[in-house]
């Protein structure tokens, strides 16, 4: 933040107001005003109130630089290695699959092997679901992460699953290798700022309704306190258009692979909503420079308990990494 004051008896005013707050700032003299630079992450300052200060000609907000989640911050890229030391980073496109939902033991484990065959990195699975509906399956609660975990520990595969809320971080601290914060979770900052307390990656979805900036200073709450293994996941957001459930804002992964050090993921099934669309929408993310995409398959769509209809088969699954690897390879990533 940089504010500009208009002669020294009213600088003496901000400035004494910014010392009892504890904030750092530095200044600097011109010939018509005095100068206050603010690169303070530790403290947040009101715009409105310095406003508010006799003498005050002009205030900035605050400059990216100082943000966690800024390239300007750090130029290097993020990678994040996991218990199975795979690594998720820009050289490589890392691919997340399995159900909506975890439903049963015969489910998730036919699954798990067709993803893993087909060339999965990572299982997903559904345990503690926000449906629209409350008279929709609302997935196995703790039942369904403990089902999850036993099928990593035999398969030797890495699992994501989404959080409600804050209650449940310990379990999920336990049980699963990635934890995701759901759409309509993004802006839940008691949940985020537990979460950036523990040593756990991050996966953070974009809310339906929300910008980058959102996106990226609900990032700013999990990075502050200290968890720097945060993944941006883009999964389609709420616009006028009807035909798919979402509009993917494909946009959005050159703007924040510009603005961000993160690594930047997609979800082309809830982006669109129909397994006919998913194909093509991973491929593009790829093509766009995305580090991940997470895909929802099922081993029976049509009997899914939860998003059938967005979900691909074990078939189809096959044939999009089949796919996918040569797009990667067209822009000089790579698929293990």
């Amino acid at each position: 933040m940089m504010v500009i004051i208009n002669n020294k008896e009213n600088a003496d005013r901000i400035g004494d107001y910014l010392n009892s707050l504890k904030v750092s700032y530095q200044t600097y003299n011109t010939t018509e005003s005095i100068i206050f630079e603010i690169n303070d992450t530790k403290n947040v300052l009101d715009n409105k109130i310095i406003e508010s200060f006799e003498g005050v000609l002009y205030v900035t907000p605050l400059v990216e630089d100082s943000f966690l989640w800024s390239r300007k911050n750090k130029t290097e890229d993020t990678s994040i290695t996991l218990d199975n030391n795979y690594t998720i980073d820009n050289k490589h496109v890392t691919i997340i699959a399995g159900p909506c939902s975890v439903e049963d033991v015969n489910q998730i484990e036919e699954i798990t092997k067709g993803v893993i065959k087909a060339g999965a990195h990572i299982l997903r699975g559904g345990a503690y679901k926000p449906r629209t509906s409350p008279y929709d399956f609302q997935g196995m609660g703790k039942d369904g992460i403990v089902l999850l975990h036993k099928v990593k520990e035999c398969y030797n595969i890495p699992v994501i699953s989404e959080i409600m809320n804050i209650n449940q971080v310990e379990v999920f601290k336990k049980y699963v290798d990635i934890i995701q914060v759901g759409a309509r979770n993004m802006q839940n900052y008691e949940l985020l700022t537990a979460l950036g307390k523990i040593n756990k990656p991050i996966l953070l979805k974009r809310g339906m309704g929300a910008t980058i900036e959102e996106l990226l200073c609900s990032a700013e709450y999990i990075l502050k306190g200290g968890n720097k293994n945060v993944i941006l996941c883009e999964r389609g957001i709420k616009t006028f258009e009807n035909s798919t459930r979402n509009t993917l804002d494909l946009s959005a992964i050159p703007v924040l692979k510009k603005l961000t050090h993160l690594p930047v993921f997609v979800d082309p099934s809830h982006g669109t909503g129909d397994w006919n669309y998913v194909e093509s929408m991973a491929l593009a993310a790829i093509a766009a420079g995305a580090d991940g995409i997470m895909v929802e398959v099922h081993n029976n769509p049509m009997y899914a308990k939860s998003d059938g209809i967005q979900s691909l088969n074990l078939e189809h699954f096959n044939q999009l990494i089949t796919k996918c690897k040569k797009v990667a390879k067209a822009i000089d990533k790579e698929i293990l």
